[in-house]
């Protein structure tokens, strides 16, 4: 049986060292496949991200094409209503029963104008629709917000995953530990992306 005291000091340093390097290469595998798991779920944030921005921008805009309606046919009304009290009042020759119908058109018109612009029971009326127009616009306001830190993210995760590859080949703990710190500054993006714990500075 050969004692490692028998086996040659250049051997035993090369044994050593491949040791070494498949434990480097083991820790480094493993790590890559925690850093893909989490630009997964990085992409995931983003895809989220823009199809909420985009969905709402929708929404707001469909919401105040409505309410924009609303407030046409309020007016249409609105010049009816005047135009019938006009000839009402220009048009002594009318009988009463006359008058009672065109005093009755005339209310209903206005009800109907004033209908158009404020309606809190059905929500449908040009000041409700411009409210809700308003919400949307935040709700896409926020999710174009959180959208670039999802971008950021993915750009670093991408670049993690091809030094902590070269690392592997070369050996070389100095670009995994590189690789390591751009992989915490993606996940603090990725984590801000979800909660919007820090809005990012707009440029351009």
């Amino acid at each position: 049986m050969v004692e490692q005291s028998d086996i040659p000091e250049p051997v035993h340093e090369h044994v050593e060292h491949a040791h070494h390097d498949g434990n480097f290469r083991r820790f480094a595998g493993i790590y890559l496949g925690v850093v893909a798991m989490l630009l997964a779920i990085s992409s995931l944030g983003g895809s989220h991200a823009t199809k909420e921005m985009l969905s709402a921008n929708i929404h707001a805009s469909d919401t105040y094409a409505f309410a924009q309606a609303k407030y046409l046919r309020a007016t249409v009304y609105q010049l009816s209503a005047d135009q019938l009290e006009f000839e009402l009042n220009h048009l002594p020759g009318l009988g009463d029963d006359g008058k009672t119908k065109a005093a009755e058109r005339i209310k209903h018109y206005r009800d109907n104008a004033a209908r158009y612009e404020s309606d809190p029971a059905s929500g449908e009326g040009r000041q409700q629709l411009l409210a809700k127009a308003k919400e949307w616009e935040k709700a896409r306001d926020h999710a174009e917000e959180r959208d670039p830190n999802f971008e950021f993210a993915q750009a670093l995760f991408q670049i993690a995953i091809v030094l902590g590859s070269v690392s592997i080949v070369a050996a070389s703990p100095p670009l995994l530990v590189l690789s390591a710190v751009l992989a915490a500054c993606a996940t603090a993006l990725t984590v801000n992306g979800y909660f919007l714990l820090v809005p990012l500075p707009v440029f351009g």
